[in-house]
């Protein structure tokens, strides 16, 4: 993959866990991501489109933000996947005016959104 940075485009998410571990198995498990760490109190994650990190983070959590949308080319599988890596799903798969998706919370507790 090479590096496609765009001016003004957002370009990197980051995600502050109390377990990166935890997260990389997860995010592994659910979506097939690959990852860098770069000492123990942070990681890169690689989900062959963009990039984004994992930080060390000892205090609450603040999961509430902007919600970030996945895409999966079959949602079915990937709501069973999501599943099978132990996310909880939030809200089961609606349709909408351009196509169908699902929103779930990861183990750190992000909710997240997997469309089609």
């Amino acid at each position: 993959m090479t590096d496609n940075h765009k001016n003004n485009a957002i370009d990197y998410i980051e995600f502050n866990v109390n377990d990166i571990a935890k997260a990389k198995e997860f995010y592994d498990s659910a979506f097939g991501w690959t990852f860098t760490d770069f000492g123990p109190a942070y990681c890169e994650f690689n989900d062959g489109q963009r990039k984004g990190g994992f930080a060390a983070f000892d205090g609450d959590i603040i999961t509430s933000g902007p919600l970030v949308v996945l895409y999966a080319d079959d949602l079915e599988q990937a709501l069973k996947n999501v599943t099978n890596a132990g996310g909880k799903i939030t809200k089961p798969i609606l349709e909408f005016p351009g196509g169908r998706r699902f929103q779930f919370t990861d183990p750190q507790g992000y909710e997240l959104a997997v469309w089609h």
